[in-house]
C-alpha cells in the first residue's frame, strides 16, 4: 500500500515540474524585444549606457544604473555590468580614432609605420610594424594601414640598399674608360678607378709601410744610443768622484795650511860675487822660490861666510863653514 502511495506522489511531482518548465519556456519565447527572460519570467531591459542593478519581480520593475567611466553599454540589455572600453596603446602602434563613451566603445587606428592585424567595427585591435627591406632588396609596394610593406630581391647586375623602390644597374667601368676595382653586389655598386691607380695604391701602401718600419727602427736605435750615453756619463762621473777621493791630500791638524808658495818653492843660491847658482835640493815644493845669499865674514873666519835664506818674505840666517852650507 505504501509503495503505491509513493509512486503516486512521484508522478504528481513530475507532472508539476513538466508544467512549470513548459510555462517558463513559453514565457521566454514570448518576451518582447525590450524584455529579457529571467526565472520570474520576462523583465524589462536597461537602455544603452546603463546596466541592470536589480531584476524585476512580481512586485517591482527592473532597476538600472549608469555605466562608470571607462565602461560602456551600446544597446538594450539585461546585463548586470558594462563592457570595458578598448585602450589604444601607442606602444602597440595604436592611436585613438574615436573616444569611448558610456554608449559606445573606443575606436583605434594604427600609427604611421604600422598596419592593422585585427580589424573590428571600422577600427583596429592590434597593429604590427611595417617590414623594413634589407640591403639587396627593393620596396615593391609601400606599406599601408591595412597592408605590410612588400620587399623584392634585386636581380643579377643590379643593386639596392633596401630603401629605394627599384634596383639600379651596376656601373660599367670599362665603358667609362675606367678600371674595375671591385665588382658590384646586390647591395653595392661597382667600384671603378683610373687605370694603374691600383698599382699606385699598392706602391703607396708599400712605401708607407717601409717608412713606418724605418721610423720604428730609428726610434729604437736612438733610444738605445741615449741609454748608452746616459750610462757612459754616469760611469765617468763615478770614476771622477773616486779619483778625487783618492788624490785629495791629507791636511795637518797642527797648524794652518801652507800657502802655494810655501808648499812648492823654487830655490836659488847667490854667492858673494853676486852670481846665482842652483840651490841644493829642498824638501819644499817647486811652486815657491827660495833665495840664498852668502857673504864672507873676515872677522869671524876667512873660511866662514854668513848666508841669508829668504823664503817669500821672512829671512833665515845661517853660517857656511868650509865652503858648504
Amino acid at each position: 500500500m505504501l509503495f503505491f502511495i509513493l509512486e503516486f506522489i512521484f508522478k504528481i511531482y513530475l507532472l508539476l515540474f513538466h508544467i512549470y518548465y513548459i510555462d517558463n519556456a513559453t514565457a521566454s519565447a514570448n518576451c518582447r524585444q525590450a524584455e529579457c527572460s529571467t526565472e520570474e519570467g520576462c523583465c524589462p531591459t536597461c537602455p544603452p549606457g546603463m546596466y541592470v542593478s536589480r531584476l524585476c519581480t512580481g512586485f517591482r520593475s527592473t532597476s538600472c544604473a549608469s555605466c562608470t567611466e571607462g565602461t560602456f553599454q551600446d544597446g538594450d540589455n539585461g546585463r548586470e555590468q558594462c563592457f570595458s572600453c578598448q585602450h589604444c596603446d601607442a606602444g602597440l602602434g595604436l592611436k585613438v580614432k574615436k573616444s569611448c563613451s558610456s554608449t559606445s566603445d573606443a575606436v583605434c587606428e594604427v600609427l604611421d609605420g604600422f598596419f592593422c592585424g585585427d580589424s573590428n567595427r571600422g577600427g583596429c585591435r592590434t597593429a604590427q610594424r611595417h617590414t623594413v627591406c634589407s640591403p639587396g632588396q627593393y620596396i615593391g609596394q609601400r606599406g599601408t594601414a591595412d597592408k605590410d610593406t612588400e620587399c623584392l630581391h634585386c636581380t643579377d647586375g643590379t643593386f639596392s640598399n633596401g630603401t629605394s623602390t627599384s634596383c639600379q644597374n651596376h656601373t660599367k667601368c670599362e665603358s667609362e674608360g675606367l678600371k674595375l676595382m671591385r665588382p658590384g653586389t646586390d647591395s653595392t655598386d661597382s667600384e671603378c678607378g683610373e687605370p694603374g691607380s691600383h698599382a699606385g695604391l699598392v706602391a703607396g701602401l708599400v712605401i708607407a709601410g717601409v717608412i713606418g718600419m724605418a721610423s720604428i727602427i730609428g726610434g729604437i736605435f736612438l733610444y738605445k744610443k741615449k741609454r748608452e750615453k746616459a750610462n757612459q756619463r754616469r760611469d765617468t762621473k763615478s770614476e771622477t768622484q773616486e779619483l778625487e777621493n783618492e788624490t785629495t791630500p791629507l791636511r795637518s791638524t797642527d797648524g794652518p795650511e801652507p800657502t802655494r808658495d810655501q808648499q812648492d818653492p823654487t830655490t836659488t843660491m847667490e854667492n858673494h860675487n853676486g852670481v846665482q847658482s842652483p840651490a841644493p835640493p829642498s824638501s819644499l815644493s817647486h811652486n815657491g822660490s827660495v833665495s840664498v845669499h852668502c857673504e864672507d865674514d873676515p872677522i869671524v873666519s876667512p873660511s866662514s861666510d854668513e848666508c841669508t835664506i829668504t823664503v817669500n818674505g821672512p829671512s833665515v840666517h845661517f853660517k857656511r863653514e868650509n865652503g858648504a852650507a
